[in-house]
């Protein structure tokens, strides 16, 4: 299965507002592993960088201005993240400003329905606690330390390990990496064994033999394994 971790910044809250994309981080999940294939793309917004948007993220209007326009790398993106789900972490944002930028590049939006929102998944599981990244780093010892700014892929790296956690765990099918599961359905020839050319002599005595019947006669009755041997000989 094939799932696309997604992250994006922009120069504010709301498309509506006349507000751009200017980052897209993507990484690519195969089987909940991580393949190393990732897409990233700064994005000039053809707009002023607000003073708190800059806070945020540290992308300078002067920076972005000579970076492509959505329109120009619209196709890579698309055919980075084909038609498999994305996961988002405040799936409604990222997706807004996503299809804001298709609509105005000629490409059709994408739908809601292909989006996996790990913040309702958080707040479905810890209803009541905060459920920002950096929160939810902390809550899984994931290591944020180099998140001084938002940054799309970096983003997307963190949001992959609380994917996986929020999923159940670094393995949840008990399987490491999607060549295990290959392997495990492959069927494996038997190991021939090796016969000795001529078998062991025995160790006991025969003194040690007589004993040793001696005192299964003085328990009385059959033993279990006695029994077992009739059976095998019944059947």
């Amino acid at each position: 299965m094939r799932e696309i971790i997604l992250d994006t910044e922009t120069t504010g809250l709301s498309p509506n507002e006349g507000h751009r994309l200017v980052e897209i981080g993507c990484l690519e999940l195969f089987n909940h592993v991580a393949t190393g294939k990732t897409y990233h793309a700064y994005v000039n917004p053809e707009r002023d960088m607000p003073e708190g948007a800059f806070r945020v993220h540290g992308l300078s209007a002067e920076f972005l201005s000579g970076q492509p326009k959505f329109a120009d790398v619209a196709e890579a993106f698309l055919e980075f993240i084909g038609e498999d789900p994305l996961v988002i972490h405040n799936a409604a944002f990222d997706m807004a400003f996503l299809n804001a930028e298709l609509k105005m590049a000629g490409h059709p939006p994408m739908p809601m329905t292909r989006a996996i929102d790990t913040l309702d998944m958080a707040r479905r599981r810890f209803p009541g606690a905060q459920n920002s990244l950096d929160a939810l780093c902390r809550r899984f010892g994931i290591d944020n330390s180099g998140r001084t700014l938002h940054g799309a892929l970096l983003d997307a790296a963190l949001l992959a390990e609380i994917y996986l956690e929020l999923k159940g765990g670094r393995q949840p099918g008990l399987i490491l990496d999607p060549g295990a599961a290959l392997l495990a359905s492959r069927q494996v020839e038997a190991i021939p064994t090796r016969l000795r050319p001529a078998p062991l002599a025995p160790r006991l005595t025969s003194a040690e033999i007589a004993a040793h019947e001696a005192f299964i006669e003085s328990l009385g009755g059959e033993t279990l394994w006695q029994i077992r041997e009739s059976q095998a000989s019944l059947n």
